[in-house]
């Protein structure tokens, strides 16, 4: 039975229950009567408000910023399977800061994005890594997590963070040349320091769950845009686009299985050709149930990797297809519907509606 406003756990999803079955469906790799799609415009009954930034969201008074973000929830029209959710941070870096790492801001674009400062000149005189109680941008984030769930309740869902863990964390405190030589020259401390990160992952990841209060309607993938009733997350070595497959296997492989492992679901953001090498590690890790590959810079767009999302499928895993409503029929013909999520953009409702409908209509 289709759900309805009052008996959604969430006001700016009236439909809930429907998308929330969609998306279960998808992670036992089953389809109901079409594929989760995420999709929104512009709320036509409400004011546009601007997405807090990274920069706002480490400097700017709190209760500004918790109003900012709920104004810009009711703000969009979240059609489709797309949950009302907003995944808070100070940057892809996050995890890095935690270990002690300072954030730079990109000033000429707005603070749009934000990377670590390496600091790690000895590994002898970082190790063990941890994360301090009194870590400013741990206390922060949490304490952000903590107001926007207040808010939240009832209404939307505050997403998990963007956590670039393991070799990528490594690689944001010491340099990606750095550590690329350091495997060769320190092999036994690049293992230990990997190891420290590694046990990190779950209890970072469970404090801000907890914080965030995710156990009450589920939980949103990061920045992916995906949902599941428990705990999940997008998970990604951006770092293994550097590295071999002999360092993937005796390094990352175990991270990724540990992360995997924690989560009830995860989607693995897979970037870059140079990547590819790790393919069939990859897809050995069972507990990965998607997907999400993005071409690089440079590279032909994803509508041209329709063989490599094929074989991704062929091989038991789901795929995330982002593009545009035009470029989505493409995808459509040749992928299984039933091992794939959409993830995509509209000018209005109506587009959102005849979107979904030629969606359901043809799977």
């Amino acid at each position: 039975m289709m759900a309805t406003a009052s008996d959604s756990p969430l006001a700016l999803k009236p439909d809930f229950h429907e998308s929330a079955a969609r998306w279960e469906a998808f992670w036992e790799g089953e389809m109901l009567d079409r594929p989760p799609t995420v999709i929104t415009c512009p709320n036509p009954d409400a004011e546009s408000a601007p997405r807090p930034t990274y920069w706002t969201m480490l400097h700017d008074p709190i209760d500004e910023l918790v109003a900012q973000t709920d104004a810009y929830l009711a703000a969009r029209y979240w059609g489709g399977d797309a949950m009302p959710q907003f995944s808070p941070g100070f940057g892809p870096d996050i995890f890095a800061a935690f270990l002690g790492a300072e954030l730079e801001f990109s000033r000429e674009q707005e603070h749009r994005t934000s990377w670590a400062v390496p600091f790690v000149e000895r590994w002898e005189d970082v190790l063990p890594l941890g994360i301090a109680e009194d870590n400013p941008y741990w206390v922060r984030l949490r304490e952000l997590v903590r107001r926007l769930a207040e808010v939240a309740e009832g209404r939307w869902l505050v997403s998990h963070l963007d956590l670039h863990s393991n070799l990528d964390a490594l690689e944001s405190i010491r340099g990606a040349t750095k550590l690329c030589v350091d495997l060769y020259d320190y092999p036994e401390l690049i293992a230990e320091a990997n190891d420290q990160v590694r046990a990190l992952y779950a209890p970072v990841y469970d404090a801000f769950h907890a914080d965030g209060r995710m156990d009450r309607a589920g939980t949103g993938a990061g920045w992916i845009g995906a949902y599941c009733a428990g705990k999940c997350n997008a998970i990604q070595c951006d770092f293994a686009a550097l590295i071999g497959p002999e360092h993937f296997r005796r390094l990352v492989v175990p991270d990724l299985v540990a992360e995997a492992e924690h989560l009830d679901h995860c989607i693995y953001h897979w970037d870059g050709p140079t990547a590819l090498v790790h393919m069939d590690d990859l897809m050995a890790i069972e507990d990965i149930d998607c997907i999400q590959w993005v071409p690089g810079s440079g590279s032909p767009p994803l509508v041209q990797w329709l063989d490599l999302l094929e074989e991704v499928q062929n091989r038991g895993k789901s795929v995330m297809v982002y593009c545009s409503p035009a470029e989505l029929p493409i995808f459509h013909e040749r992928l299984r519907p039933d091992r794939l999520f959409y993830a995509t953009g509209a000018a209005d409702v109506e587009e959102v509606e005849r979107t979904l409908e030629w969606i359901a209509k043809n799977s």
